[in-house]
């Protein structure tokens, strides 16, 4: 019985995509400026590059960030975490998330791995990430336990 040979080939399944520079300064003004509540990236496979995908106003909550993910492909997304702590002060915190829902494509999610470590160098200055292969996986609670 021959082995059949797999149809993800080539090198963007090694090697992963670049990191579009709009990406960086549009993360420094999330960072910095706080003009952006969340950005969230997408893998453009002609480019072979990571691009910014939709940035969130500094009004949007978490509701609106979640419904922006798509249901069934990959994307990065950094999201502008606001809080109190227990001594009633005013925080934030900056999370990376991975979004790779279960139902998206293989050859999406390998991409999506083998780009995460260059992308996460390029968006240097989150505080925490969080991998999520479903919604409950990165549901607010679990930021808030997180950012504490």
């Amino acid at each position: 019985m021959a082995l059949r040979q797999s149809s993800f080939r080539g090198p963007n399944a090694s090697s992963g995509m670049g990191v579009a520079d709009h990406c960086r300064s549009t993360f420094l003004e999330l960072q910095g400026k706080r003009v952006h509540r969340y950005i969230i990236f997408k893998i453009d496979e002609k480019k072979r590059e990571v691009m910014v995908e939709k940035t969130g106003n500094p009004a949007e909550s978490y509701d609106d960030f979640v419904a922006a993910l798509p249901e069934n492909d990959c994307r990065y997304a950094i999201y502008d975490f606001d809080f109190v702590t227990s001594e009633n002060v005013q925080k934030s915190k900056i999370f990376f998330i991975a979004w790779s829902p279960s139902t998206s494509r293989i050859r999406a999610k390998m991409l999506y791995a083998t780009t995460k470590e260059t992308f996460k160098r390029e968006m240097d200055g989150f505080h925490y990430e969080i991998q999520a292969t479903d919604p409950t996986e990165m549901d607010l609670q679990v930021l808030k336990e997180r950012a504490h």
